[in-house]
């Protein structure tokens, strides 16, 4: 007879399968509705958190320099994250900067934090407190992670100024490159088996 760690179910049509170890670069699809099952993923808990206290370096740089610098004619401007939420918040779409806010500064900080303090427990061979209520939140929080959106918009708006004004990209930048690759690689997919290991 199975038991509950050795069954998985698809989030996507509710089947159930029996949970079969997995070769570097496989996954597991539903026969019933092709979703993937799960993934093999190589990374240790020590791996995890070390990557995860990097991912919260790379929040500290990408929120304390400039994403761009913009100069036209001796005169120069720079701006931060927090910047372009505060100009939002200035203006009549007071609303969008609550949304921005929650999406590249607050749900990346909690997500950071909620895998450090997951992780950190784990390899210290504990479960942490609260540890349902973190698992929860850091799937929740998922969809509502978009440093890579905001990425993809900076650069397009690099791209358009360029030709009119002198935009130099900032560490601020490279940072947020280098995030939002992070956050999807340790908390993008794979969170569900944290609960297996831990």
């Amino acid at each position: 007879m199975s038991t509950s760690s050795d069954l998985i179910i698809c989030e996507y049509c509710d089947a159930v399968y029996r949970r079969e170890p997995l070769q570097r670069h496989q996954r597991a699809l539903c026969e019933r509705c092709g979703g993937v099952l799960h993934r093999h993923n190589a990374l240790t808990i020590q791996q995890r958190l070390a990557l995860a206290i990097t991912g919260a370096i790379l929040l500290a740089f990408a929120h304390s320099y400039p994403v761009m610098t913009i100069s036209m004619q001796g005169l120069s401007n720079s701006a931060t994250l927090w910047d372009s939420v505060m100009i939002l918040s200035s203006g009549s779409i007071t609303l969008i900067a609550l949304v921005v806010a929650l999406a590249i500064i607050l749900a990346p900080v909690l997500q950071i934090t909620l895998l450090i303090w997951v992780l950190a427990f784990a390899q210290a061979g504990r479960r942490a407190p609260a540890f349902a209520f973190s698992m929860r939140w850091l799937e929740a929080l998922r969809p509502w992670s978009m440093l890579e959106v905001c990425l993809l918009g900076t650069m397009v708006a690099v791209i358009k100024l360029a030709g009119l004004l002198d935009v130099i990209p900032g560490i601020g930048l490279l940072a947020m490159a280098a995030l939002s690759v992070l956050i999807l690689y340790i908390a993008g997919k794979d969170i569900r088996e944290l609960w297996e290991r831990v």
